[in-house]
């Protein structure tokens, strides 16, 4: 990450991928400082060739081009804790009544338009709290029609 926001260049993943990380998969990369969101990118489905480089191309977004704040900067770097989420492939469920939000990440879509929770978010305790916020950041009325998807994370936290 230094590097990256040093020259601007993002690094990519060499053929040397650990077995675990070398399938494809989607991602989300979340920053947090001082225990609040710094921020927060990913991809549903993967757009490079493995795990560890969509992780990288994530955590670089979420540093540099989350719309919600201001680009990381070196001096912060020894300030944030990176949370990965690798998401399991998203299967359609009929109501949220198949939801656990300690469990789950939802999507919600209507249209064009969808709306992401990742699972296990502090002050998320209900399926109808995960699916509201959900619509929300969708940009979705719940008066509207919309499907709703469930995935699964692998969660890994790292401290810089």
């Amino acid at each position: 990450m230094t590097e990256t926001l040093t020259t601007g260049k993002e690094k990519v993943a060499d053929g040397n991928v650990p077995e675990p990380f070398s399938r494809k998969a989607g991602v989300f990369v979340c920053i947090k400082k001082n225990g609040r969101l710094r921020g927060c990118m990913g991809t549903i489905y993967p757009l490079t060739s493995n795990i560890l480089a969509e992780a990288y191309r994530n955590a670089v977004c979420a540093a540099t081009r989350d719309p919600r704040f201001p680009p990381v900067t070196l001096r912060e770097l020894p300030d944030l804790h990176f949370t990965v989420d690798i998401l399991t492939a998203p299967e359609p469920i009929s109501d949220e009544s198949f939801l656990d939000p300690k469990r789950y990440g939802v999507i919600v879509r209507s249209g064009h338009r969808s709306g992401l929770l990742l699972p296990d978010l502090e002050g998320v305790d209900s399926p109808r709290q995960q699916v509201m916020i959900s619509l929300q950041k969708g940009g979705i009325r719940p008066d509207e029609p919309y499907t709703l998807l469930r995935f699964e994370v692998s969660r890994y936290e790292e401290e810089i």
